[in-house]
């Protein structure tokens, strides 16, 4: 019991560089607080004395702020950051080593038995306010960005963001260069990642432009080669693709 306990404390050093003694985090640290009481209320569920589990669980959302279902599973050193409005469903496994922050949901979308919540591989990090919704698979190492809505499994290293969810296109080299460089990112999300929807719009940006230049290279060619326009041809605007690529960003 006191390894696990040492274990909570000393990962909230590793990943918030606010925390400054033992004695503060013990004490002041919710997420700290919620995952203890939570393992004493997981302790009677599986003892099948449900009510005195659910009760506690009431207890530790009303102290802490965050709701974590007595049925839910989770694995060692997860840290909940902050915490005020995490919810965490009753099938809802958490493997080692997540960190989940604050508004995070775990939540279902189905009101029949069985699983209907997600299951979070090791490593995880879920950002403030994302919802990962149904009884999903994410993968070990993936990162939710802030305010996601996850309805799809997300794989192992891969970053999800967006309303709903999508998949970030990153290649293992540029994930592997920015966790040397990184190391822990805070809200699971980093600023030079690209949103693939943006980068879609990026390449259409770039093929109108291409076109653009053949069909100018093409009218250029007929008119030296003695064709005439009609009258009501129509003349375009100018393309500033510049413009346009960087309000797209």
């Amino acid at each position: 019991m006191f390894d696990r306990l040492r274990e909570d404390i000393a990962v909230v050093f590793d990943r918030d560089p606010a925390a400054r003694s033992g004695w503060e985090v013990l004490t002041t640290y919710p997420g700290v607080h919620a995952i203890l009481l939570h393992r004493l209320a997981s302790w009677f569920w599986r003892r099948k004395l449900k009510w005195l589990a659910r009760w506690i669980s009431w207890f530790a959302r009303w102290f802490t702020g965050i709701e974590i279902h007595p049925g839910a599973t989770i694995g060692r050193r997860v840290f909940i950051d902050h915490g005020m409005g995490v919810v965490i469903g009753e099938t809802a496994e958490i493997g080692d080593d997540c960190t989940l922050y604050h508004g995070v949901t775990l939540g279902g979308t189905s009101w029949n038995k069985g699983k209907r919540h997600p299951t979070l591989e090791h490593g995880v990090v879920v950002g403030a306010g994302a919802k990962i919704l149904g009884p999903l698979q994410i993968g070990a190492n993936a990162k939710i960005g802030s305010n996601a809505v996850v309805v799809k499994d997300v794989p192992a290293e891969a970053t999800a963001v967006g309303i709903p969810a999508r998949i970030l296109d990153d290649s293992q080299k540029k994930r592997a260069e920015q966790a040397a460089t990184l190391g822990f990112s805070a809200y699971a999300i980093s600023a030079d990642m690209n949103d693939p929807m943006v980068k879609a719009l990026h390449g259409l940006l770039d093929h109108s432009v291409s076109t653009d230049q053949r069909l100018t290279w093409v009218i250029a060619q007929l008119q030296q080669m003695g064709a005439k326009l009609p009258d009501d041809f129509p003349q375009r605007d100018a393309f500033d693709a510049n413009y346009l690529n960087k309000i797209v960003d």
